[in-house]
């Protein structure tokens, strides 16, 4: 018998930005948790998880789908579910998010699936957030990041809790990880160790 949330998706985009690590824990964490994963990667996207994570996409992706149910769209299908706000998708994440992205869902005139679904997580009012890798940010991508929250999505800049003196990139990534579940409600609250003062 299948359970709630194998019922429910969750939709991950993944753009040409630095981070990759954090999308594949993230996809990884949505599918342990028994949640269908709605996936889509731009071809930048691939390029960037490729030479960060030296193995290729669709091996990781095989590697992903034996955790539980996973769809994967062509970033260029507009005729995909995830261009539908009559697709019921309990949450969003745009993970890492690049500029351009920003750029495109902040003014309504994305080219891709990417693009179409952040938007159409804004205009159904369901949780989103997209966590954006850029530094040193321009006015202009402080502008369009935003617009963004402006519109009801979280701004998750993937910056560590150094007060929780994390001893590595592993650890680091698994505190924006579950940061990211808790914004769009996937996880109750963030583990009691993450809480400021939840260690002692």
């Amino acid at each position: 018998m299948s359970s709630k949330a194998d019922r429910e998706n969750v939709a991950l985009a993944v753009s040409g930005a630095s981070g990759s690590v954090i999308a594949r824990r993230f996809a990884a964490a949505v599918l342990e948790q028994g949640f269908h994963l709605q996936f889509v990667c731009t071809r930048y996207g691939r390029l960037t998880w490729e030479h960060e994570l030296e193995e290729s996409l669709d091996d990781a992706l095989a590697e992903l789908g034996a955790l539980g149910k996973l769809t994967v769209h062509k970033p260029g299908d507009m005729a995909s579910a995830l261009a539908s706000g009559s697709f019921p998708v309990r949450a969003y994440a745009v993970i890492p998010c690049s500029m351009a992205s920003a750029a495109a869902i902040a003014t309504g005139v994305g080219t891709s699936l990417v693009h179409r679904m952040a938007d159409v997580a804004i205009k159904e009012r369901r949780p989103l957030v997209v966590i954006p890798r850029e530094a040193p940010l321009s006015p202009i991508h402080l502008r369009n990041l935003l617009t963004l929250s402006e519109a009801g999505a979280t701004v998750l800049p993937p910056m560590p809790a150094f007060y929780q003196r994390l001893e590595s990139l592993e650890e680091v990534v698994g505190e924006i990880v579950q940061r990211a579940l808790a914004a769009v409600g996937l996880i109750g609250e963030l583990p009691q160790g993450m809480q400021w003062g939840g260690g002692e």
